[in-house]
């Protein structure tokens, strides 16, 4: 594979994405949670895992966007 390009792995599909690409600044904003929010989020990750849709539900106001843009800025 291009080292140019890398690979995103999703369950429904990989998401290719070149390096030469403009990211938008929304997808590097840091997602502000407050304390109960982030613990529900830990708590049903470990039950679900990466089931972003499923935790997003439990949580008003949230995107699946959002919470894995949480998780992965926080957690990886």
């Amino acid at each position: 594979m291009d080292k140019h390009l890398r690979t995103k792995q999703t369950k429904t599909n990989p998401i290719l994405t070149s390096s030469s690409e403009e990211v938008s600044s929304l997808e590097w904003q840091a997602v502000n949670m407050n304390q109960e929010e982030e613990d529900l989020v830990r708590r049903m990750h470990k039950l679900v895992g990466d089931r972003w849709e499923l935790i997003a539900g439990r949580i008003p106001g949230r995107t699946a966007a959002e919470i894995e843009r949480f998780w992965v800025m926080k957690y990886n």
